[in-house]
């Protein structure tokens, strides 16, 4: 008999949240979430499922019954690639891309994402660098990166670095835009909208 791999533990009704399926059905991409079947199509159809601790059925069902922390703390939506293969081929239509963008959305503005894990870290330095500068500094956001994520690796991919920066490939310069006061307005104003309607934030 195969060995299981799935949910690591059992939960008392108590212990789940009925009402987070409701929050990733309110954002736009999951209105359709009840209609999943539990096929498998989308996890089969997944190019990284194999390297996911939950497939994206799995994540679909565990929303639908209220496993918040478990959904917002794995790394299944993080390593989703939006090629929108499970979407395409999906017989229902659900939108399980945008679901997992609702996840992850859900997942930082809630600081439940996994740590020291590269990808969200990627997402805020990349947002507050727009947020800042109206322009995302490549080199500024790698660094970042690095330094709160692996900086002794920083090592190996310094000659790399140097290479991309002779070619023109990434500079030093920080860039921005001239009316970045008018962006901070417009990204604020999103922002606050999104916390009023639980939509999640960066």
């Amino acid at each position: 008999m195969p060995e299981w791999h799935g949910w690591q533990k059992l939960k008392y009704e108590a212990e789940l949240d009925p009402k987070f399926a409701d929050e990733i059905t309110a954002i736009p991409g999951g209105e359709k979430l009840a209609n999943c079947i539990q096929c498998g199509t989308c996890s089969g159809m997944c190019p990284l499922s194999t390297y996911m601790d939950y497939t994206p059925r799995q994540i679909v069902a565990m929303v639908r019954a209220g496993f918040k922390g478990e959904v917002l703390s794995s790394y299944t939506s993080w390593l989703c690639a939006s090629c929108y293969a499970c979407t395409v081929e999906c017989p229902k239509g659900i939108k399980i891309t945008d679901i997992m963008y609702s996840i992850k959305r859900r997942a930082i503005q809630e600081k439940v994402y996994p740590k020291k894990f590269p990808i969200p870290v990627l997402a805020k330095e990349f947002f507050g660098n727009v947020l800042r500068n109206g322009r995302s500094t490549e080199m500024l956001v790698v660094i970042k990166l690095y330094l709160k994520t692996a900086p002794l690796s920083m090592i190996n991919q310094a000659i790399m670095g140097m290479k991309l920066f002779f070619q023109g490939r990434i500079g030093l310069k920080m860039e921005s835009i001239k009316r970045k006061k008018e962006l901070q307005t417009v990204l604020n104003a999103m922002d606050k909208e999104a916390v009023s309607t639980g939509k999640g934030t960066l």
